[in-house]
C-alpha cells in the first residue's frame, strides 16, 4: 500500500489545511509544465494528486488509516485528459500551464427558465392520485424567427468578442503561476452569436411568453406543500439549449369529514346514549367510495376507535394505502323533556344509581 503521508511529506496527524498546503506546493514543483524535459513528471503529479484525493476526504482518510483497501478505481478514469484533471483541482481552464486549447469545447449555455405553478387538489384526489390540467404562462420559441432572434432575411453573426466560443479567457496569477479560466462572454451571454437586426416579435430574445397547458399526474398520498419536479417541462431555452424544469407545488384542500394523520384518516361520529348501550348501525363516509355500514356493538364506550384497513390515503410510490380510524363518541343530551327525564330516572333506579334531584340538589351517596 502506498504511503500517502510520505508522498505529500506530512505527518499522519496532519491537519486538512497542512495537507492542502503540501499538495499545492508539490503540485507546483512537479507540474509537467514546470518539468517539460522530465518524462516522469506526469506520473509523479498523478501520484501526488492521488494522495491528496485520499487524505483530503475524511471518509477515505479514515478507511486508509484503518488499512482498508480503497476500491474507488483509477482516480483519473473520470478525466479525459490531464487538462481535465488540472481543472478539477485548480478550478477553471489550465491554459496557463500550456495544456490544450482552453476553448476546445464551448462553454455550456444556460438552459431555459425553471417555472413554479400551483396545483390545487381535494383530499379525495390526493388519496388516490389524479391528473390535473394546468395552464400557466411560459417562454416559447419565437414563431417568427424560429428562435434565432434575427429579423427575417438576416442571421445571427459570430460574436466578435469571444469569436464564437461563448466564453473569454481570463488570466490570473496564483501561487502555482499564471492560470487562465473561462468566463461566459458578457457580449453574447454565452451564445457565441450576436443579433445585428433583431426580430420584431421577440426583439432578439429568441423567446416569447405565451400560455401553456399541460396534464400533470399528482401521485396518491401527496401532502400539501409537496413539490413535483418535471424535467424539461419549464420554459423553452435559447436555441440549442434544453428547456427548464417545471415545479408543481401541490395544495391539498381540507375535507371536513376527515382529519389526516400521515397516510391514515380519522373520522368522528357520535351516537346516542341508548345506541351506545344497546348497539346500533351507522353510516361511515369513505374518502373514495360510497358510505359503508358499520356495526356499533352494545356497550360501546365513548372514545372507542374502530380501524378500517386500507381505506385511508394512498402511499407514495404505490405501496398500498393507510387505514381509516373511526372514533365513536357518545352524545349526552343537555336538555330533557319531563317525559325523557322521568324515563332516565326510572332507568337510574333500576341501576341503583343516584342522580341529582330535580331542583339541582344532589343526593348524598351512602
Amino acid at each position: 500500500m502506498k504511503d500517502y503521508y510520505q508522498i505529500l511529506g506530512v505527518s499522519r496527524d496532519a491537519a486538512p489545511d497542512e495537507i492542502k498546503k503540501a499538495f499545492r506546493r508539490l503540485a507546483r514543483d512537479t507540474h509537467p509544465d514546470a518539468n517539460p524535459d522530465d518524462p516522469n513528471a506526469e506520473a509523479r503529479f498523478r501520484e501526488i494528486a492521488e494522495a491528496y484525493e485520499v487524505l483530503s476526504d475524511p471518509d477515505k482518510r479514515a478507511r486508509y488509516d484503518r488499512g482498508e483497501t480503497l476500491e474507488f478505481g483509477d482516480l483519473f478514469a473520470n478525466f479525459g485528459s490531464l487538462n481535465d484533471l488540472l481543472n478539477s483541482f485548480f478550478g477553471g481552464g489550465s491554459a496557463g500551464f500550456g495544456f490544450g486549447d482552453p476553448f476546445g469545447t464551448q462553454v455550456q449555455q444556460r438552459s431555459g427558465q425553471d417555472l413554479l405553478v400551483e396545483a390545487q387538489v381535494t383530499l379525495a384526489e390526493a388519496a388516490v392520485g389524479v391528473e390535473k390540467e394546468l395552464t400557466f404562462p411560459a417562454p416559447h420559441t419565437c414563431p417568427t424567427c424560429a428562435g434565432t432572434g434575427a429579423a427575417a432575411g438576416t442571421n445571427p453573426e459570430t460574436c466578435p468578442h469571444c469569436r464564437g466560443h461563448g466564453a473569454v479567457q481570463v488570466s490570473r496569477r496564483t501561487m502555482l503561476g499564471t492560470m487562465a479560466t473561462l468566463q461566459t462572454c458578457d457580449r453574447c451571454q454565452g451564445r457565441g452569436e450576436v443579433v445585428v437586426v433583431p426580430c420584431e416579435t421577440c426583439d432578439g430574445a429568441q423567446l416569447v411568453e405565451d400560455a401553456r397547458t399541460l396534464m400533470v399526474r399528482v401521485p396518491a398520498g401527496v401532502e400539501s406543500g409537496s413539490r413535483l419536479r418535471l424535467r424539461g417541462e419549464g420554459g423553452a431555452g435559447p436555441a440549442g439549449t434544453r428547456a427548464g424544469d417545471l415545479y408543481v407545488q401541490v395544495s391539498v384542500a381540507p375535507d371536513p369529514r376527515f382529519e389526516r394523520d400521515g397516510f391514515d384518516l380519522w373520522h368522528r361520529v357520535d351516537v346516542g346514549v341508548s345506541e351506545a348501550i344497546l348497539g346500533t348501525q351507522i353510516d361511515v363516509p369513505l374518502i373514495d367510495d360510497e358510505p359503508m355500514r358499520m356495526d356499533v356493538p352494545a356497550g360501546t364506550q365513548p372514545g372507542t376507535t374502530v380501524r378500517v384497513p386500507r381505506r385511508g390515503m394512498g402511499r407514495l410510490n404505490g405501496r398500498g394505502r393507510g387505514d381509516m380510524m373511526v372514533e365513536i363518541g357518545v352524545a349526552i343530551p343537555t336538555k330533557l323533556t319531563a317525559e325523557e327525564e322521568e324515563a332516565v330516572r326510572r332507568f337510574a333506579e333500576l341501576r341503583a344509581e343516584q342522580p341529582a334531584e330535580r331542583r339541582g340538589r344532589r343526593r348524598r351517596r351512602s
